[in-house]
């Protein structure tokens, strides 16, 4: 049996495969129980734009609102929960990753030394990377269970002229500042993971997609990802709403969308999303795990029953709940 091994876990591929083989089972009939908040009202549909959905249906199916009624909710709770977290856990290091102004990034320490290294994408429809100090409610179950977790700042796209390129290479380079770095903090270059959220999930499989042996690092310089409610093909997405704020090109379809370039991704990859979330969301993370599967990749994909976009992305912050306790065992965390 062929195994993947990193400095602090082993995952093994029949372990991934299966998993993925089961959770692609399960989500097969995950888009039925997505809940559309209000409900449709009956209307004719119109021409279809992308397989067999029309401009309503893309618009939607990329707008996590429309089946999420409690987003609001679920903001006003990592609000308040984040000045918990603030209070008790020591003020992060903040550290220059590159040249501009928003190239920063937090690192909360752990106390444990030589400790493995938890790096944090954040979404918001690439328009939220500038929120590092919103986070401290991720950092503390993992600063207190042993590991260093990285909050990156990025750049907002619609200061980028709607190019969500520089937003990619400011995370590429995030990383490879941690990894050179993270001796300096405490943290084991050798226990790089990676965790994100919505679109912070899409730039995160970007990260990699990353050639790291043309930069002089290594191939597998993260040992472990967790992809949570991301999107891996921006076809489907240019043809949405969200081309109101992102400029999307032939060349950006092609370079940016993970699935088109699995021979580049070297790394065990779980992909989470809820059963609540919309039909694209989870047509997106199924797709995206069959094609890691198809490529002979290490993959696990986890469905969450009962989560909504906003829900499953919370739970990073919790060790015993999906996206986090799914980075809690890979990163050998979660001990008995």
């Amino acid at each position: 049996m062929q195994k993947v091994k990193s400095a602090s876990a082993t995952i093994t591929r029949r372990t991934l495969v299966a998993g993925a083989a089961a959770g692609a089972a399960a989500l097969a009939a995950g888009p039925a129980e997505a809940q559309r908040c209000p409900p449709a009202a009956p209307r004719v549909k119109g021409p279809p734009v992308f397989r067999d959905l029309d401009q309503v249906d893309i618009d939607e199916g990329y707008d996590n609102d429309v089946y999420a009624f409690n987003a609001r909710n679920v903001g006003e709770r990592r609000v308040y929960n984040n000045r918990i977290a603030q209070s008790r856990l020591a003020k992060p290091d903040r550290f220059r990753y590159g040249p501009s102004e928003i190239e920063h990034l937090n690192v909360h320490r752990t106390a444990r030394p030589k400790a493995p290294v938890l790096i944090f994408i954040q979404g918001g429809s690439w328009r939220g990377g500038a929120r590092a100090q919103q986070f401290a409610t991720y950092a503390e179950p993992y600063v207190k269970a042993g590991a260093n977790f990285v909050i990156v700042d990025f750049a907002d796209v619609r200061k980028t002229g709607g190019d969500i390129a520089p937003l990619v290479d400011q995370c590429r380079r995030a990383v490879a500042w941690t990894y050179r770095n993270a001796a300096a903090f405490g943290g084991d270059p050798e226990r790089l993971y990676l965790i994100s959220r919505s679109s912070g999930s899409h730039v995160a499989s970007c990260v990699l997609i990353t050639e790291w042996e043309k930069q002089g690092l290594p191939r597998n310089i993260l040992k472990g990802a967790v992809l949570g409610s991301g999107m891996y093909d921006l076809a489907p997405v240019r043809l949405s709403k969200r081309s109101s704020f992102v400029t999307f090109t032939d060349a950006m379809v092609q370079e940016l969308s993970a699935i088109r370039h699995v021979d580049r991704i070297h790394t065990p990859v779980v992909i989470g999303v809820g059963a609540h979330e919309t039909p694209e969301f989870q047509r997106q993370a199924r797709e995206f795990a069959a094609a890691l599967k198809a490529a002979g990749k290490p993959v696990e994909l986890i469905v969450a029953p009962g989560y909504n976009h906003y829900e499953t992305g919370e739970t990073i912050g919790h060790p015993y709940a999906v996206l986090g306790r799914a980075a809690m065992d890979m990163m050998n965390l979660n001990r008995g």
